[in-house]
């Protein structure tokens, strides 16, 4: 088979430069002991991975999602949220059983003016500067 160029392969990936790191992705994996998909035909990996690109027989998103995983080192897992509503619920309200009592007892948190807030702030004192620093 005629040597693969980029030309050949630009139109299914528009960027020359994505074209090549997905390229050299592909053929790090084939080095690694993946499956090529077309003939080899005694060509080095980056010509197959590039023939495997021009003939389409691996999907370029495919290989840019295996790409970016790769690069990953912390991969999230999406949770779903709890309830926006049920955690303004709970906050307002904590139900605690006393060991005398079974009917549960409402907690009410202690609350701050803003005035009694800054009192506090003006009240605290700078730490003492030394020359450890």
């Amino acid at each position: 088979m005629a040597r693969v160029t980029v030309e050949d392969c630009i139109d299914k990936v528009d960027n020359r430069f994505e074209l090549v790191l997905l390229a050299s992705h592909r053929a790090r994996l084939i080095s690694q002991g993946a499956s090529i998909t077309v003939d080899r035909d005694n060509d080095k990996n980056p010509v197959v991975a590039l023939r495997e690109i021009a003939d389409e027989t691996l999907s370029p998103d495919d290989l840019k999602e295996d790409l970016i995983h790769s690069l990953q080192k912390h991969v999230e897992v999406d949770e779903p949220e709890p309830d926006p509503a049920s955690l303004i619920a709970d906050d307002a309200t904590t139900a605690v059983i006393d060991e005398d009592e079974d009917q549960p007892e409402t907690i009410a948190f202690d609350r701050m003016s803003e005035e009694e807030l800054l009192a506090g702030i003006e009240g605290l004192v700078p730490p003492e500067k030394s020359d450890d620093y």
